[in-house]
């Protein structure tokens, strides 16, 4: 149950994440070029850029802790930047190996 909606949760933040991404780099894009904006709610692109800021602070803290845990430093930053928190909870239990390796 437990690895099923890690998955879930997993399969969404990235999703969503990318999403982020994309708005934000629209809305930048725009601003520099004088083009039109992507019409959402401010409040969508606030939510985004907390959760790009929190993804990256979560990323810059699985990278600095994957080396402990015998696990490449950068590719698990930015697996956690696109994942979230379920992949610092994956790190930190112990005995049980990331479900990035096997789903």
């Amino acid at each position: 149950m437990k690895h099923t909606l890690f998955f879930i949760i997993k399969a969404i933040s990235i999703i969503l994440i990318t999403g982020a991404i994309g708005l934000e780099s629209w809305n930048r894009y725009a601003a520099f070029t004088s083009g039109p904006f992507i019409d959402v709610p401010a409040f969508v692109v606030w939510f985004s850029r907390f959760a790009l800021i929190s993804h990256a602070i979560e990323g810059v803290i699985a990278a600095s802790f994957a080396s402990a845990k015998q696990k490449s430093a950068f590719p698990y930053g930015i697996y956690t930047f696109f994942v979230g928190t379920v992949s610092l909870v994956e790190l930190f239990e112990s005995g049980e190996t990331p479900s990035a390796e096997s789903p």
